[in-house]
């Protein structure tokens, strides 16, 4: 299950990506526009900006954007930063990986080769949406309203 965290980025991203190659967002006028509490979000912008994804400016016209093209940032990601591994038991785990707790040799584990495969589709679904694709979806579903 994905963490209030978690949402709460992909949520605020989705939002910086409507408005790349605009103005900064500030984070109270983003917080106001989704909901999310200011302090919340100013911790999770901040975590963004450390991971290279977004770019801050300071001052009176400062606010966050898009360090990237909504093409490039994709669920994966933002997952794996807020959410950790995107995987059921920590043996298929691409970025922590831990080895299997019960005594069993991993190269010859059905059980594994099964959660390998359901981690597999995931990663690729979740690199798949990206920002851009997001807004897309979005703006499909407004159509059709």
């Amino acid at each position: 299950m994905l963490s209030k965290k978690t949402k709460y980025a992909i949520i605020a991203l989705v939002r910086l990506a409507r408005a790349y190659h605009k103005a900064p967002l500030q984070i109270g006028v983003l917080a106001e526009a989704e909901s999310i509490p200011k302090k919340f979000l100013k911790a999770i912008l901040r975590d963004l900006k450390n991971a290279g994804i977004l770019i801050s400016i300071k001052g009176r016209n400062g606010g966050y954007y898009l360090s990237q093209n909504p093409e490039k940032v994709n669920l994966a990601t933002i997952i794996r930063l807020f959410n950790g591994p995107i995987a059921f038991i920590p043996c298929v785990t691409y970025l922590y990986y831990e080895a299997c707790d019960v005594e069993k040799d991993e190269e010859l584990c059905g059980i594994r080769t099964v959660f390998k495969e359901i981690r597999d589709a995931t990663v690729e679904i979740f690199k798949r949406a990206t920002l851009a694709e997001i807004i897309r979806r979005e703006n499909a579903l407004r159509q059709r309203k």
